[in-house]
């Protein structure tokens, strides 16, 4: 781990299970998960995380070299915080094994089963501020609904057990570290979690609210239960996203170019150089939704070499944007689009040009202008630059 991070929580991923019981032949994290590995997923929340945390995946002796690397993929740049150990023979001994690497500066710890890859990003959340806030451990849990019976050994009924007094734990489970250190430390026995080993050593545990997503997967049923929660909704149309960004020159006064953005013509004003009427606004939509559409960009699709561009104004781009997206099968959801300029003033004509660009592609598009506050060549008014974000679905 970078010797520069000082991270105060720290997430230990237990991920050394073998998955008898779910039949795949291979340690339970590295089963695939709608296309991606159990462990995999199961990091997702942990880097979501409003706070830094050093993570430490405990994984198969034979496989860390695999886990490594999987961490390092979700992990992104954010890499240099995860560390992947050998886990034990127990999830005890792979538990020690993972507080053994943590650094200096961590005061909460985290213990989560990757079995429980779907859990939210709000119990991570909840479970360290429970433990900061209180100073002793939190596990979440979730009330026992079903009627539970004590049996003997033949399966004979004996009494009806007080399901108000349960509560069914998941993880990720969260510690002062010192006192989940004492407990591993003087741990005579194997305990079926964390939460049983602090109490064990004088420490109080409290159960928060738990969240139903946080289930254990352990048989193949309940990784295609799993598998259903990361599938769309029935009927639900997923949308696709693109960005476009573009930026042009105010023209030499002497040129006396006719300024045209946003699809308005602005009388008066400097006009911008460009192959085309160099409209940035109607530009960057293109470039946005030729983005999201999969079918290339405006400098492959317009090029400045294509005489019948010469001059021509952000309707022909946009128009003929819109014919492709429609002969892919495609629509557009919306645009959104962030200009950046001294000038023209565009307050007082927003409402107007979302007005004529909606109608261009049947669909609505809203603009905001700022300033970079004399910052670069938009704040020396040397030029306007357009960021635009764009949703298409399938027609």
């Amino acid at each position: 781990m970078n010797s520069s991070a000082q991270p105060l929580v720290a997430v230990i991923i237990v991920a050394a299970g073998n998955g008898t019981r779910l039949g795949h032949g291979q340690a339970k994290a590295f089963v695939s998960l709608a296309g991606r590995t159990i462990l995999s997923r199961s990091l997702d929340p942990v880097f979501a995380l409003a706070g830094e945390a050093q993570i430490v995946i405990v994984a198969p002796a034979d496989r860390v070299g695999e886990a490594q690397q999987i961490g390092a993929d979700v992990a992104g740049a954010a890499s240099a915080y995860v560390t992947a150990v050998a886990g034990g023979e127990t999830r005890q001994e792979s538990v020690a094994r993972g507080l053994a690497v943590l650094v200096d500066s961590v005061q909460t710890v985290l213990v989560h089963d990757a079995a429980r890859a779907l859990t939210p990003v709000a119990q991570f959340e909840a479970v360290i501020d429970a433990v900061v806030a209180s100073g002793r451990g939190a596990v979440p849990g979730l009330p026992v609904s079903d009627t539970i019976k004590r049996t003997d050994p033949f399966g004979l009924a004996l009494e009806t057990v007080d399901r108000a007094e349960l509560s069914a734990v998941q993880t990720p489970q969260g510690f002062p570290r010192e006192q989940l250190e004492r407990a591993y430390a003087e741990a005579g026995h194997d305990a079926t979690d964390d939460a049983a080993l602090v109490a064990e050593a004088g420490y109080p545990v409290t159960i928060i609210h738990g969240d139903p997503l946080a289930f254990k997967i352990t048989t193949a049923w309940d990784l295609r239960r799993a598998e259903q929660e990361l599938q769309p909704a029935p009927g639900l149309v997923l949308p696709r996203t693109g960005v476009g960004v573009d930026s042009h020159a105010f023209a030499p006064a002497a040129d006396e170019q006719p300024l045209w953005l946003a699809g308005l013509h602005w009388p008066g004003e400097q006009g911008l150089s460009g192959h085309s009427d160099g409209d940035a606004v109607a530009h960057a939509i293109c470039d946005a939704l030729l983005s999201a559409s999969g079918l290339g960009d405006i400098g492959s699709t317009f090029g400045t070499d294509d005489p019948r561009f010469s001059g021509a104004r952000g309707e022909v781009f946009l128009t003929e944007t819109l014919r492709m997206l429609t002969a892919a099968g495609l629509r557009v959801g919306n645009v959104a689009v962030q200009l950046i300029a001294n000038r023209p003033r565009f307050a007082a004509r927003r409402l107007e040009a979302q007005s004529v660009l909606a109608g261009i592609l049947g669909a609505p598009v809203s603009i905001s202008a700022t300033t970079t506050d004399g910052l670069g060549f938009t704040g020396r008014s040397e030029g306007v630059v357009a960021i635009a974000t764009a949703l298409v679905y399938p027609a």
